[in-house]
């Protein structure tokens, strides 16, 4: 497998330098240059996770010689998810669940940074290089915490991580300020995520900053969802969830599912996506947004416009105007015209606003379904699902969970659903306590009163979060963050 970027220029390169580079060198991402992985779901079923892990990595990374195998078996195991498998579908009386927050932050993101610096560290292996690696990361709450729990005391490598400092939970700022290692660095900015995102891509495109790199012998490189050692990952719990689909007597071998995601920045959809494009059986993917709803007027419309009011709600994950993976599935539907994908960002950097052609709009609608929830939507489906289902979800989920509901009302599709549950319920505490009782409470208060409601035991890697010390306080304007990067950079950390 090589990988090539969605905007044409730099030719082929191998997964081991895409690992390492992360983003392209014209700015593009970079996407597989064959796409015609074929893998057999009846090999992977009652596979363990791990094992299944290994052989869907494997056309991926393995062709510079990575060690997928020794790079699984050191993320999915007991010291990094609190259950086995890691993953887990949980039946409701009207919903199947896939549980993607059994690892140490709690969130979905875990089950691909736990593998990531792996697949780093056998890159830097392969390609024999001893230089310094410099990670440079924006998130909207989840990323930060798992990319510095995943990267924290890796040798020859720094952590960087800018979020927004009014824009995450407490427990995520708290999760994030406290994270121990000698190469971390966290920032709080006074700013939204894609001024975080924006500013990490512009540091990434910056002569200034690449010669101050090159002059420090270090090498940038990113753990946002544009790397794709985040990206393929992901891959595998789609693969997993229709396995245990068809072990559990669901669905038969072959049969078609939908997959409802809570999206933000489009990555965790998109694996869905190349799972599919792998032949993994899907019907539809149904892609929730927040009141941040540019994929949904994208899906609806063919017309993507970030020029909107940004708004901050209970599911901050999703906070997103700029959502970066949506370049690779425009690369895919316009039948790889990087030109084209070229063009379109330009006038997304120019003006804010690009429309796709009918064939591409199609193609889109064909396999995508976009809707959103609002605020009071979200805290509906909470209070339902608990009171009528018994079963906690988070402030994501349950946005997923009430388009979902609309996306059957309006479509009459009796497709089985599996609706991806991102985070843990107590990541959200205060808002969810809110939505189930009526009770408003500070999120560290919100945490035991949540547990004393519900008597869901709260997540384990959430107990002592409270009491963390604070190491991380730093908050900077969105404009600091290349002057920040560089002098990390000079100062050799």
């Amino acid at each position: 497998m090589d990988y090539i970027s969605t905007r044409g220029k730099g030719g082929s390169i191998g997964p081991a330098e895409a690992l390492i580079k992360g983003i392209a060198d014209d700015g593009g991402l970079f996407v597989p240059a064959q796409t015609d992985i074929v893998f057999d779901i009846q090999k992977l079923i009652d596979k363990q996770y791990t094992l299944a892990a290994a052989d869907i990595l494997e056309p991926y990374f393995s062709s510079d010689g990575i060690d997928v195998t020794k790079c699984a078996q050191a993320a999915y195991n007991e010291d990094n998810f609190y259950t086995t498998p890691p993953v887990a579908l949980s039946y409701t009386d009207s919903k199947i669940f896939l549980e993607l927050y059994h690892g140490k932050t709690a969130a979905f993101k875990d089950m691909a940074l736990s593998v990531l610096p792996h697949l780093m560290a056998e890159a830097l292996r392969v390609k024999d290089i001893q230089q310094r690696i410099m990670i440079l990361t924006a998130t909207s709450g989840d990323t930060g915490k798992s990319a510095l729990e995943a990267f924290a005391d890796q040798p020859n490598i720094d952590i960087v991580v800018f979020y927004p400092d009014q824009g995450v939970s407490a427990v995520q700022k708290r999760h994030m300020q406290s994270q121990k290692g000698d190469n971390v660095h966290v920032f709080g900015i006074r700013g939204n995520f894609d001024d975080a995102q924006s500013a990490v891509k512009k540091a990434f495109d910056s002569k200034e900053v690449k010669q101050t790199a090159r002059k420090h012998s270090v090498m940038l490189s990113s753990a946002n969802s544009i790397n794709i050692g985040r990206l393929f990952p992901q891959t595998i719990y789609y693969w997993w969830a229709y396995g245990q689909l068809i072990g559990d007597q669901k669905i038969k071998p072959g049969e078609k599912v939908n997959f409802c995601v809570p999206t933000g920045n489009f990555g965790n959809i998109l694996a869905g996506y190349y799972a599919s494009l792998a032949g993994l059986p899907v019907n539809r993917f149904i892609c929730a947004s927040n009141e941040n709803n540019v994929l949904t007027d994208f899906i609806n419309s063919g017309a993507y416009d970030k020029n909107r009011t940004f708004k901050k709600t209970i599911s901050p994950s999703m906070d997103i105007l700029i959502s970066s993976n949506l370049e690779r599935l425009l690369f895919h539907l316009s039948e790889n015209n990087a030109a084209y994908v070229a063009d379109l960002m330009q006038q997304l950097a120019a003006n804010g606003v690009y429309e796709v052609n009918d064939s591409i709009k199609k193609a889109l609608q064909s396999k995508f379904y976009g809707d959103y929830a609002k605020e009071a939507d979200i805290k509906k489906m909470i209070h339902k699902t608990f009171e009528q289902e018994n079963y906690l979800i988070d402030t994501h989920t349950a946005a997923a969970a009430h388009v979902y509901e609309r996306y059957q009302r309006q479509t009459g599709d009796s497709t089985p659903t599996v609706i991806l549950s991102t985070a843990n319920a107590y990541k959200f505490a205060d808002n969810v306590l809110s939505a189930i009782a009526g009770q408003d409470s500070d999120s560290f208060e919100a945490l035991r009163e949540l547990e004393k409601v519900t008597k869901v035991p709260m997540h384990p890697a959430l107990k002592k979060i409270e009491e963390a010390k604070l190491l991380h306080t730093q908050v900077c304007d969105k404009e600091e963050i290349i002057p920040l990067i560089e002098n990390l950079l000079k100062e050799g950390k």
